[in-house]
């Protein structure tokens, strides 16, 4: 959503690396161009004087002048003010001191306020929370189907006492949800109100009377961040009729400019809470205004890219893949284990936005097909449990089989049996001590690599060598040491250990933790 912005800004800061000082035009064309840049990115011209005045005052006194790289100085202030102009610090829920926690969800029609309510009742599921949905919008046709078909996805109950439709009160289910709530044992109501097609002040009176009956801890505005500047007419218009605490963006992957997300909270002074970003459940994070200026400033985000994969990997697993790893047992089945849980992650394109840097390989990554991961999983499927464990055994006759039972081509068969090889290959030569041409490690090469060398280094080497390994003329001695030179090739001079003493394998300490327990 925020390409376009961050297209501009990251162009602009060009025009300014390499200067060790920055005059006043130097400061006025980038002002100029961050302001065209908001402009065009639909933020809020109310949004973006106080911006450009900030970022100004601060780049034009000694933060600046002083600084020993002014353009990056620059950058550092951009990105501070943005963190400012998206709320600063990360915004959480209130909970209510005696549950049930009232969290009243209010919108457009449109803005995905619905799905919205099953993604936050599916987050707070997984922090603990034990939420129940309420069917407050009798207004839409099939919204409280939609609503419990959403909440059986999500795992969570609906309160749906009325059919919809037209049919029903919904103040009064709203404040019947409250004493079911409590009766059931659940601890947050998430109370789904009907939408407006616009500024509807029949329907903004009827959420008014929600809030009045059921007194809500939160007050939720949901919002589409595709509407650009209609963002904070509608904003207002809420705040006035209803008032709400916090806002939920909607449809961030959009390919809208995005300047809804750096215009309501500047406007109306109330914090983005949660922004969703997909169709799917799990689409759905909290918002952390230091993370967002990251992404559009292309500074990165991970933070939010280590907590997903903290959640989507299990950590047992995982020490159990890096003693196999370290064993050279890992198969086929164990790689499609990790490609399974790499895909739990999301899409391959987010993940991969989310590192530093990414502007300079958005066309790769708008190439990025995530249903090669598909492909590869009903490749590996194809498979006999022999086959995937060695793949060694797969002949043409297989190959043309595993095609034909994946709906792929023999070629993608090839190309993913050659990929796993080498990846084995790489582990076998770790495992016998180090990686070739790393220096450092034991086993690799010089350093510099692949660089020979000369004859006269190979004799002396040769003669060194040959020097080390000469005899003793005493019978006793000489084959005390070469019992010491056998020890040192099956114990200490191997990277992985050696013989313990009852003919078993024996690990150095350093390795032992990679295993899994016993």
């Amino acid at each position: 959503m925020f390409d376009t912005l961050s297209d501009r800004l990251s162009a602009t800061f060009k025009n300014l690396r390499g200067k060790g000082r920055l005059s006043q035009q130097d400061i006025d064309d980038t002002l100029r161009e961050i302001r065209r840049a908001l402009l065009e990115a639909d933020v809020s011209l109310q949004a973006v004087r106080p911006f450009v005045a900030a970022v100004r005052e601060r780049a034009e006194g000694t933060e600046v002048s002083k600084a020993l790289n002014p353009a990056q100085q620059i950058v550092k202030i951009v990105n501070e003010e943005l963190v400012a102009i998206l709320g600063g610090e990360t915004r959480r829920l209130r909970f209510a001191k005696n549950p049930p926690t009232v969290i009243m969800l209010a919108g457009l029609q449109g803005a995905g306020k619905t799905t919205l309510a099953g993604k936050l009742a599916r987050w707070l599921k997984t922090e603990g929370h034990t939420p129940i949905l309420v069917a407050a919008d009798l207004q839409r046709p099939n919204a409280v189907t939609q609503l419990q078909v959403v909440g059986d996805r999500a795992g969570v109950p609906v309160f749906a006492p009325e059919p919809g439709n037209g049919v029903g009160n919904p103040v009064k289910v709203a404040q019947d949800s409250i004493d079911f709530a409590k009766a059931k044992m659940h601890d947050v109501v998430i109370v789904d109100t009907a939408g407006r097609l616009g500024i509807d002040a029949e329907l903004m009176k009827q959420a008014a009377d929600i809030r009045d009956a059921v007194k809500p801890d939160e007050i939720l505005f949901v919002l589409d961040a595709m509407i650009g500047q209609n963002a904070v007419e509608t904003a207002l218009a809420f705040q006035d009729g209803v008032g709400f605490d916090g806002v939920v963006l909607t449809k961030l992957d959009g390919d809208a400019r995005g300047g809804a997300a750096l215009s309501v909270r500047a406007v109306t002074g109330k914090p983005v809470m949660f922004a969703s970003s997909g169709e799917k459940l799990e689409d759905f994070d909290v918002f952390h205004p230091e993370r967002m200026a990251g992404r559009i400033l292309d500074m990165g985000d991970m933070l939010s890219l280590i907590e997903q994969a903290e959640k989507a990997f299990d950590a047992a697993e995982a020490e159990k893949m890096a003693g196999k790893l370290v064993r050279n047992e890992f198969t086929l089945d164990d790689f499609l284990k990790q490609m399974e849980q790499l895909k739990k992650l999301g899409s391959m394109k987010k993940l991969m936005g989310m590192l530093p840097g990414m502007a300079d390989v958005k066309q790769q990554l708008n190439e990025i097909d995530d249903k090669d991961v598909d492909r590869i999983a009903a490749i590996i499927k194809s498979m006999t449990p022999g086959e995937r464990d060695d793949v060694k055994i797969i002949n043409g006759s297989r190959r043309q089989r595993i095609a034909k039972g994946s709906g792929t081509t023999v070629q993608e068969v090839n190309n993913l049996i050659e990929r796993f090889l080498e990846a084995k290959k790489m582990m076998q030569q770790m495992a016998r001590g180090g990686m070739p041409g790393m220096p450092g490690l034991p086993g690799a090469g010089a350093l510099g690599g692949t660089k020979r060398k000369s004859a006269k280094a190979k004799a002396a080497d040769k003669a060194s060598k040959s020097k080390g390994r000469s005899r003793s003329g005493n019978p006793a001695k000489a084959k005390a040491e070469e019992a010491a030179r056998q020890a040192r090739r099956d114990g200490n001079g191997s990277l992985f250990g050696g013989d313990d003493g009852n003919g078993q394998f024996e690990l150095p300490e350093e390795f032992k933790n990679l295993l899994p327990p016993k």
